[in-house]
């Protein structure tokens, strides 16, 4: 007797799946992106881009940067929020739990403050979903060795 055929994500896919899922909570009116962290195939941290704990959301209070009319890459001192990767880091550091030697799970490329963060908290290696518009990002990783692809997305 044969069984039907499924389709079993790789491992890849699966955890890039769980990160979309997670930038599903962002509160970011532009973008939402989600981040997870793993180390021999199990989940350290995630994170998604949105405000610090107990302040209002852009969603809620509006965006500077839009207002501004800041193209996307550019000023992210404006923000009010925090990037995913960064709340997955500080998840991790708030927990304890070592992050060094891991691989981050992200839908879209780091930006150059979360590619400083990323070099600096020792992860391994970075898959990504989607591009993201910073040049130096690119380059800071590249200089510092962290391999960086983009997963082949699966048709079902």
């Amino acid at each position: 007797m044969s069984s039907p055929s499924i389709h079993r994500p790789d491992w890849d896919e699966y955890f890039l799946k769980i990160a979309e899922l997670v930038s599903s909570r962002s509160t970011c009116i532009r973008r939402h992106v989600g981040a997870v962290i793993v180390k021999e195939k199990r989940i350290l941290a995630t994170g998604y881009n949105g405000a610090p704990s107990g302040i209002s959301h852009c969603a809620d209070v509006g965006c500077i940067r839009e207002t501004m009319k800041v193209p996307s890459g550019e000023r992210h001192e404006l923000c009010r929020g925090l990037h995913a990767e960064q709340n997955a880091i500080i998840q991790a550091a708030y927990h304890g739990v070592s992050i060094k030697g891991s691989v981050f799970y992200i839908t879209s490329h780091p930006c150059s403050v979360c590619a400083k963060m990323i070099i600096n908290a020792g992860i391994g290696e970075i898959i990504i979903k989607d591009g993201y518009p910073d040049k130096i990002a690119e380059d800071l990783l590249s200089e510092a060795g962290i391999k960086i692809r983009r997963a082949i997305q699966k048709k079902q």
